[in-house]
């Protein structure tokens, strides 16, 4: 699903793949997007940074014809454009950065969380079993059937519906292995960066994606890559909100590997318009100027 085909030189074509609902959904643009980019690399480097805008809302069910553009290219960096568009529509623009492997000083921060994936399945499967919340939520039963393999944390602050800290944690792999070599394995990590990202801005307000409170989409999205991802291993997607207002939301994260060792980072800003009785609270919150 994330290796589209060539069609000519700078020019390629994806396939639909599963969503939820008829909208597209981002991450596999942007893995999309990132594997044609690198369909154009001819040396040894490797995307370490893209930075996309979710333009028009795409549809699920229809391929994406994508168009590369060489922006600038030197020995040790290139950097490149994707456009991306449905029946003539622009819906997608994005890009990415590449670099050849060389030394450097280095230092990360630690993963904020415990590296304990199977305290974090024997808590989901309680939840599910025990919580009134979880017969209520439909995307649980619908992440079963995608490619990533997800096992939150906190499966209340993911799954429920109460207000909760904007941050999350979530363990996440592909369901079925890959074998994929570092190319397309950054392609999976960045389908894998857009799910569950966006709410950490909505759980202080105790709304979530597909409510009726409120009208959510990604406006843009970006993501730095310091190491090689595995993702055919687990990894602990770390994600929190530092700020919200004026109908947008700011959203960060680190993925981490089982070893703790800090994979990428990602960061995304959500709309995140209240509708109908939410609207009109927030309205009232407001001190007059």
């Amino acid at each position: 699903m994330l290796s589209p085909e060539r069609r000519a030189t700078g020019e390629w074509v994806g396939q639909p793949g599963p969503a939820i609902g008829p909208r597209l959904f981002g991450g596999q643009a942007i893995g999309q997007a990132l594997m044609a980019a690198a369909g154009e690399e001819c040396e040894d480097r490797l995307a370490h940074s893209l930075h996309a805008h979710f333009l028009r809302a795409g549809a699920a069910s229809v391929p994406i014809e994508y168009v590369v553009t060489t922006l600038a290219e030197g020995r040790s960096f290139a950097t490149r454009r994707v456009d991306a568009r449905q029946d003539e529509t622009m819906i997608f623009s994005m890009t990415t950065s590449f670099h050849a492997a060389e030394p450097g000083f280095a230092h990360a921060v630690a993963p904020p969380f415990d590296l304990d994936i199977d305290t974090a399945r024997a808590s989901l499967d309680s939840w599910v079993e025990h919580n009134v919340e979880a017969g209520r939520s439909p995307i649980l039963d619908r992440l079963r059937h995608r490619p990533i393999e997800i096992v939150p944390l906190d499966p209340g602050s993911l799954f429920g519906t109460r207000p909760r800290e904007p941050q999350i944690g979530s363990w996440m792999r592909m369901r079925d292995r890959t074998g994929a070599g570092p190319v397309l394995q950054r392609a999976l990590l960045a389908y894998a960066s857009d799910m569950m990202f966006l709410r950490n801005a909505m759980l202080p307000h105790g709304i979530r994606p597909g409510s009726s409170s409120v009208q959510a989409a990604s406006l843009d999205h970006a993501i730095w890559f310091h190491e090689n991802p595995d993702f055919d291993q687990w990894h602990l997607f770390a994600t929190g909100s530092p700020w919200a207002g004026h109908a947008r939301g700011l959203n960060q994260g680190h993925f981490f590997d089982q070893q703790g060792k800090l994979i990428a980072t990602v960061t995304q800003e959500s709309l995140m318009r209240p509708r109908g009785d939410a609207l009109d609270r927030v309205v009232a919150q407001v001190p007059p100027a």
